[in-house]
């Protein structure tokens, strides 16, 4: 299960898991919204969906962690 947010290249990523157990990551600023169906549905800016094995509650939280961590990095 994904742990925290995490940085590659320029760019603070969301790791998550996909149904079939395989590892991605997310670009938190191109997050739409994220629904349980029940499964965790993310549903990018471009229109693509996907179904992750994390709860709605986590990807919520690594969100919200990836937003403070863009707030620190301006305010320095």
């Amino acid at each position: 299960m994904a742990k925290g947010v995490f940085r590659y290249g320029d760019k603070n990523m969301i790791p998550v898991t996909r149904l079939n157990g395989k590892r991605f990551v997310v670009n938190a600023e191109q997050i739409r919204y994220i629904e349980a169906t029940p499964d965790t549905m993310i549903t990018l800016i471009s229109g693509d969906k996907v179904m992750v094995k994390e709860d709605l509650e986590e990807v919520v939280r690594l969100a919200i962690e990836y937003g403070r961590q863009v707030r620190m990095a301006l305010s320095v």
